[in-house]
Parts: structure tokens; sequence; C-alpha cells
């Protein structure tokens, strides 16, 4: 006879691993949606036999499963949200390549590894952190700072025959510019943040304005101007050598590390500040992106368990239902490292079918429809406040090609506020 007890946390894990995929799947449908949801909820489902772990592992296997699939909006629509902003940028040169599926699964490698990185770092970052917390954080500006300014000593703009040999000073001098306009933009963001409004009654969130703006509607908007076509997506081989590849997963595991114990971290900010300003590939920023965010979704727990400071809202939400001992935490890495293998390969067949049915469409039409759904989902989430933030925004993500220099230095939306705090 089939024991009950022993069904319904398998069911819970299932669960939650649909619920992480619907909310990876759904552009501006983030899962602290689901878990301050289930949070409310948690009276009536302890009355109806569930356990507090239980509904613990629904959250807990959402947030592992959302981190595998919410690159494939972000590469094939083009609509990021805070974790995923970066992956605009390197995914749609692959998905305009006819590599789009490549580059999911590039994301979903990336993903995958990180989390045995991650197994391997959390004894050792545990003991760093719970001794040396307080000195860590009094150094998160500096170390921001450097960042930012390897980031635009690396900037050399496009390569032209016959340009004078100062010219890359042009570019350099660009990309500071753009750094400290998208940055002034979000401290004003950021300290008007009370003025964003919810029409509909929804939880005000105001990266999405910014983010949407920078890095997603700037593209689609591109994209429209220059009668962009999407070619057929095939599946291509994965060229990235096996040094290159096992870097790129570390630097992501470390990122996520840092976002996980540093407050106010994003994870595209943290990938940037895992590679140390680096140059890469298109190819190593994807794997080191997807690293980053599912490792935080590891550390987040670990954090929780370690310093006793939630830093997602799955964590925050696992706080308000259990107090962890050593053998949940345990319990819950299984969970994790379960519920990542099961979201590699239906990441990667969901990456299959995306393609198949972009090809199908329209693009022209696609991006009109995903620019008209960014705009609706910003005046949803924040209101009119929010759209003046969002044009704003689509204005500052405008620069970066037509100056002829990289993206990336966008992110001064998130790092300059960050450094400000810190320093």
């Amino acid at each position: 006879m089939i024991d009950i007890n022993n069904i319904v946390p398998v069911v819970c894990v299932a669960l939650g691993f649909a619920l992480g995929i619907l909310s990876g799947l759904t552009p501006g449908l983030h899962l602290n949606n689901f878990a301050a949801m289930l949070l409310a909820l948690s009276p009536s489902l302890i009355n109806m036999g569930l356990t507090p772990y239980e509904i613990a592992s629904i959250i807990l296997a959402a947030s592992i499963s959302q981190t595998f699939f919410d690159a494939i909006p972000a590469i094939f629509l083009g609509a990021p949200d805070s974790e995923t902003a970066l992956t605009v940028l390197p995914g749609q040169k692959l998905m305009l390549e006819g590599r789009g599926i490549e580059a999911i699964r590039l994301s979903a490698l990336g993903s995958a590894g990180s989390i045995i990185f991650a197994l391997l770092l959390v004894a050792p970052l545990s003991w760093v952190v719970s001794n040396y917390y307080d000195y860590l954080t009094k150094y998160v500006g500096v170390l921001l700072l450097a960042i930012v300014l390897m980031m635009i000593k690396s900037e050399r703009g496009p390569v032209i025959d016959g340009q004078g040999s100062l010219v890359h000073w042009k570019y350099k001098t660009l990309a500071c510019l753009l750094f400290l306009t998208s940055g002034l933009l979000g401290v004003f963001a950021f300290n008007h943040e009370s003025m964003i409004n919810s029409p509909l009654g929804l939880e005000p969130q105001v990266l999405l304005p910014l983010l949407s703006g920078i890095f997603g509607a700037s593209s689609l908007l591109l994209s429209l101007s220059t009668d962009t076509e999407i070619p057929e997506q095939e599946e291509s081989r994965i060229k990235m050598t096996a040094p290159t590849l096992v870097k790129a997963i570390f630097a992501g595991s470390l990122g996520g590390s840092v976002v996980a114990w540093i407050p106010g971290v994003s994870p595209s900010v943290a990938s940037i500040a895992a590679r140390l300003g680096a140059q890469a590939s298109a190819e190593e920023f994807l794997v080191s992106i997807g690293g980053v965010n599912s490792a935080n979704a590891l550390f987040s727990l670990v954090a929780l368990y370690v310093i006793d400071k939630p830093r997602s809202g799955a964590a925050a939400a696992i706080q308000q239902l259990l107090t962890l001992d050593q053998s949940m935490v345990m319990q819950m890495i299984i969970i994790i490292v379960i519920v990542a293998a099961a979201s590699y390969l239906a990441c990667i067949g969901a990456a299959r079918l995306a393609a198949r049915t972009l090809s199908r469409l329209n693009y022209r039409w696609l991006c009109l429809i995903v620019l008209t759904f960014l705009v609706a989902m910003t005046y949803a989430f924040t209101g009119l406040f929010g759209l003046f933030i969002f044009f704003m925004s689509t204005v500052v993500g405008l620069i970066a090609p037509v100056a002829g220099i990289h993206k990336t230095h966008a992110m001064g939306v998130l790092m300059l506020p960050l450094i400000v705090r810190y320093i």
C-alpha cells in the first residue's frame, strides 16, 4: 500500500517545479508573487495537512526551476527581468545568428554547473562570511568602483580601418558618460520609489521600468527600425573548450554567492563583478549569468541558515515558515540538486519548442506585441511614474548601439546606486 506521507513531499516539489517554469516563461511574473501567495495561504494549507517544510519545499523548488527557464523569454523575446537583464545582450546576438537553442543550452549548462560548484563552495564560503561578514560588506563599494573602471578601460569601440590610434579614448569617454547617465537615472528612480504605484494593486517594482526600458524596449525599437529578420534556429554544437567552460561556470557560481551574501547586489551586477571586468565571449557570458542566478538560489538558502538574513523573496518566505536546522538544509540541498537536473532537461526541450514557434512568426509583429506588452506591464505594476521611468530608460538604452559601445555600461543604472550606498 502506498504511504500518502511519502507522496506529498514529492508532489510539493513537483508543484514548485511547475510554478518555477510558469514564472520563468512569463515576463513580469516573478517567483516572489508565488512566494507571497503561498505564505498568505500557509495557515489554510497547514490546516489541510501540509507541513511548513512541505510549503517551503514548493517555494524552494520554484526558485530553482525559474532560474533555468527565465532565459527563454529574455533571449527569444528580449523581455528581461532583474536576474536576466544582461542575458538579452549575448543571447539575442546568438539568436540573430540562428543559434538561439545553443544560447539556451549555454545558460542552462551554466545554471546546472553552478549548482555543482556551489556545493563545493558552501562550506568554505560559509566559514569566511560567518567570521568576516562586516569586513566584507565594508568594501563592496570599492570593489564595484574598481569593476566600473576596468569596464570603461576595456572599451575600445568598433574596429574600423583607418581610424586614429587615440580614437579608443573617445569610446572610453562615451562609456563613462553612458555609465553616469544610466547611473543617475537609477539613483533618481530609487530615490523616488515611493511615487511608483500600481493602479491594479500589484506589488510595485522599480527595476521593472528601468531594466525593461534599457535592455528590452530599446532593443525591440532597434529591431523594428532595421527590419531585423530572424533566421531559422538550428541545433548548433557548443564550441567552448572545457577550461573556458569551467572558468565561466565557476565565475557564475562565485557571483551567485556574492548576491546571496551582500545585500542589494543584483545577479547582473554580480556577473560583472565575478569576471572582474574581463572581456568575455557571448557564450561565456551566457554561461556565467545562468550560473549566477542558480547559484544565488542555493546560496540564499545557505545565507539564511548561516547569517539568518534572507537575500531573496523565496528565502524571506521560507524564514517566515520555519527555522532552519542543519538536517533541513541538507534535505533542501538534495531537493535543489534534483530540481536542477530536471530543469536542465526540460529547459532544453522548451528551447527547441520556442525556436520552432519563433520561426513561424512575423518577427516585426512579434516585436510590436512584446513592446506593447512591456508598456502595459510597466503601467500595471508601476503606474504613470513607472511609464515615465520606462521612457527615460528606453532612451538611455539606445545610447550604446548608436555610440558603438557595449551596452553593459548601462548597468550603471544598478551599480552607481550601490556604489553611492556603500562608499
